[in-house]
């Protein structure tokens, strides 16, 4: 009110300023016909009603009529009008200020409420823009009153929610919102407005159903950009209940896959080598006069057996080592060939005379890497060649330098892997859904192939096509002047 009062008191002085400088201009100054006195008059009011509003321009609407009539028409120096004409030429002054000012008010008023609109309109983008950028719901909670306060420059927000019986607060003046009345705002389903507090109380609806409300202080909103803040907090609330709920369906998902992956490698790979064990030991229980040589036999296959479920439990170890990061690397200058040479020496009993070709660019420079963990990465590749290719087919190893990293390839001649199964075939337990139950395996080798160079800053990749074989390979970052080992 102060304010409202203390801007008339400078619209009227300034109107009194300004009729006494036209006054003074056209008297002693530039003599002009009565006309242009008139339209100067009129050009003051409209640009005075245009600032201070429609109660300064009438004011001064009467004052410059009183003053055109005293200092502009016969006879001058007095407010007596001699000629009929001149009463008219008043009253049509004093109606066209006081409609021009009319229309200069309305469209100053009407431009205030447009700038108003895209002010909150601004203010309801940014806020939703932020309440976008939560996916956690007890984070989303927490934010909304701060984004209220924030993007609409209010003094206090406070979000309640029923269901939890708990409010979210921000703001200096959070505190002293009535949280009785946010609860009546809740239960009555209707906005409530403290004028004496300039706040507000605003049910959050989702659709026609509120589930919870909001109190604001501070700052004054229309009733559409009102309902506007409500319907976007309860759409938020919502996605984020949506998105999370989500994210728990897809873990679920992705852990049946992953029970049901790990259920089919134990059925299949842990069954054959207990069922193999149990038949020799049943057989040296059974017979009364056991030969040597076939007991030898079967506590040979024992022991096999025994190392393969033992590798088994390694290699499912292993991966959770390298997945929790748990791995030392001694990384040091290291040439491809040793690697190579080192991982087919690993594997010279599994391979059995099968024809490798092994093909390496002249003048590869060292990479940096972990030569028994590069080894072990690379014997998994090729183990997983001899798994899938025919027995007659040869493996061909190649290394080749690509920008800062040296590319090492492992290709067979199996069976391919289709384009959907190339997406799973590094997930831990999957098999080809046509090679599962025809080749031994666990479904770790790769992974943990891929879990070993990537610690090493690199990175594996396949190409396939069915019916025409498989080509595996990882890179390792070219070593770069002398470095101590890690």
């Amino acid at each position: 009110m102060q304010r409202l009062l203390g801007g008339r008191i400078a619209g009227v002085a300034a109107s009194l300023v300004v009729l006494a400088g036209i006054i003074v201009f056209y008297r002693h100054v530039l003599r002009v016909n009565q006309t242009t006195v008139a339209l100067s008059f009129l050009l003051a009011i409209l640009a005075v009603s245009a600032v201070w509003g429609m109660a300064v321009s009438v004011f001064m609407s009467v004052l410059a009529m009183l003053s055109f009539n005293y200092f502009f028409l016969p006879p001058v120096g007095t407010f007596t009008v001699v000629d009929p004409q001149n009463w008219v030429a008043l009253f049509a002054f004093l109606i066209t200020s006081i409609t021009g000012s009319q229309l200069s008010s309305r469209i100053r008023k009407e431009a205030d409420e447009a700038h108003q609109r895209r002010r909150e309109v601004e203010r309801l983008y940014r806020f939703s823009r932020q309440l976008l950028g939560e996916g956690n719901v007890i984070q989303l909670m927490n934010a909304i009153p701060d984004y209220i306060v924030e993007s609409f420059e209010a003094g206090a927000a406070e979000l309640f929610l029923p269901q939890k019986d708990k409010f979210y607060r921000s703001g200096f003046g959070a505190a002293h919102l009535d949280e009785e009345r946010m609860k009546a705002s809740y239960l009555n389903d209707e906005v409530t407005v403290d004028t004496e507090h300039t706040a507000y109380f605003i049910p959050v609806r989702l659709g026609v159903r509120p589930i919870g409300s909001l109190g604001i202080s501070g700052l004054q909103l229309s009733r559409q950009s009102v309902e506007a803040l409500s319907t976007l907090v309860a759409i938020a609330i919502e996605r984020a209940r949506a998105v999370e709920q989500l994210g728990q369906t897809e873990a679920e998902r992705q852990g049946e896959r992953l029970k049901s992956a790990l259920l089919d490698s134990v059925t299949h790979d842990f069954r054959t080598p207990l069922t193999s064990m149990k038949a020799a030991v049943t057989s040296l229980l059974s017979s009364p006069n056991p030969d040597s040589a076939q007991s030898r036999e079967l506590l040979t296959i024992i022991d096999e057996e025994c190392d393969r479920l033992n590798h088994l439990v390694e290699e499912a170890g292993e991966m959770a080592k390298l997945e929790a990061g748990e791995v030392s690397l001694d990384l040091a200058p290291t040439p491809v060939n040793e690697i190579i040479g080192a991982a087919l020496s690993h594997c010279k009993s599994a391979l059995a005379g099968r024809r490798v070709d092994v093909r390496i660019a002249p003048g590869l420079p060292p990479v940096r890497a972990d030569l028994e963990r590069a080894k072990e990465a690379l014997g998994q590749l090729i183990d997983n060649a001899n798994l899938y290719s025919p027995k007659d087919a040869p493996i061909t190893i190649t290394a080749e330098l690509t920008g800062d990293t040296v590319t090492t390839s492992v290709a067979d001649r199996g069976p391919g892997i289709d384009d959907l199964e190339q997406t799973m075939i590094f997930d831990k337990f999957y098999r080809g859904k046509d090679q599962r139950y025809l080749v031994r395996g666990t479904g770790m080798g790769l992974p943990i192939a891929k879990a070993i160079i990537a610690a090493q800053q690199g990175s594996m990749s396949v190409t396939s096509q069915l019916g025409h074989g498989s080509v595996f390979s990882f890179t390792l970052p070219v070593e770069r002047g002398p470095r101590n080992a890690q």
